[in-house]
């Protein structure tokens, strides 16, 4: 019998991932995992350009990449969600002179946005609520994940991932430098209080012939990936202990964010989420037309 040849994952390396990843960086599953599996951490942008090029066979893909990229199936049951307020996405507006407190005025008067780009499917929700929800469509300038530098060359910036959370934690000190008030609007909480639906940054994607070609079969891929989830939170205060030195936020604040902010199950809500979020996007054209949703089979 042959040798079954590895899975290769693109993993993002972020705090919110935490969960899923658990049995992959943790004993005792992570050795038997290891034969089955490589695992590659990257950021979501280039997790997308891996699977993409064929140099990863499953990744934790942003959700606009399934717009571009073909063959690809969605891994059922896992996701990184957010039912109400996510916090790691932020769109950082400038308050006006004329109307400081009116946030429906504040985003009417933006006319640029220095964006974080490493997350494309952050700036095509920014692009739907801008060009879908407000009638506008601001220009969205590249920049590096640093606030203070983006709001001095835009009107509003959009911040993702942990750069955004640091952001949030440091707000009074970033506000009191600039000697202003900033508007500090939640981007899963724009969507969702449009639509009623979750908000959904990213889930797992496998190349379709991937599973049959590594002779591991798609129920054990589906397997392994749901019970990682599910040990992982089982074990949010170990991921609490872990990351509080590594990313320089309170135990209290990773905390909350792994068990209220993120939701990390794929379920029909979520579902329905991404089907109203890739029609839009199209529509006001953030991302291509998406192919229907295609989910892995056991």
């Amino acid at each position: 019998m042959s040798t079954p040849r590895k899975l290769r994952i693109a993993a993002i390396n972020f705090l919110n991932p935490a969960p899923l990843m658990w049995d992959f960086e943790h004993a005792p599953r992570a050795a038997e995992l290891a034969t089955r599996y490589s695992l590659h951490p990257t950021t979501p942008s280039a997790c997308a350009a891996e699977l993409d090029a064929g140099k990863a066979d499953i990744g934790l893909i942003p959700v606009a990449t399934y717009a571009s990229i073909p063959d690809l199936a969605i891994v059922p049951g896992c996701a990184i969600a957010s039912l109400h307020r996510v916090r790691s996405i932020l769109l950082v507006v400038k308050r006006g002179n004329d109307h400081p407190d009116d946030k429906a005025e504040c985003l009417r008067a933006v006319r640029t946005i220095a964006a974080d780009t490493s997350s494309r499917s952050s700036l095509a929700y920014a692009q739907v609520l801008f060009r879908k929800f407000l009638g506008s469509n601001p220009t969205f300038l590249q920049h590096p994940p640093n606030l203070e530098q983006m709001l001095q060359s835009a009107d509003a910036a959009l911040l993702i991932g942990d750069p955004a959370l640091l952001a949030l934690q440091a707000r009074d000190q970033i506000e009191a430098r600039a000697g202003q008030k900033y508007l500090w609007l939640d981007l899963a909480e724009e969507w969702n209080s449009r639509t009623g639906l979750p908000w959904v940054a990213a889930f797992w994607a496998v190349r379709k012939d991937a599973p049959a070609n590594s002779n591991i079969p798609a129920a054990q891929l589906i397997h392994d990936l749901q019970r990682s989830r599910d040990n992982g939170l089982a074990h949010i205060e170990d991921l609490v202990q872990e990351w509080e030195p590594r990313i320089g936020l309170p135990g209290e604040v990773i905390r909350h964010y792994l068990t209220v902010n993120i939701h990390y199950v794929l379920d029909a809500q979520c579902i329905a989420a991404l089907n109203l979020f890739y029609r839009y996007a199209a529509e006001c054209g953030a991302l291509p037309a998406a192919p229907p949703l295609l989910f892995l089979e056991q």
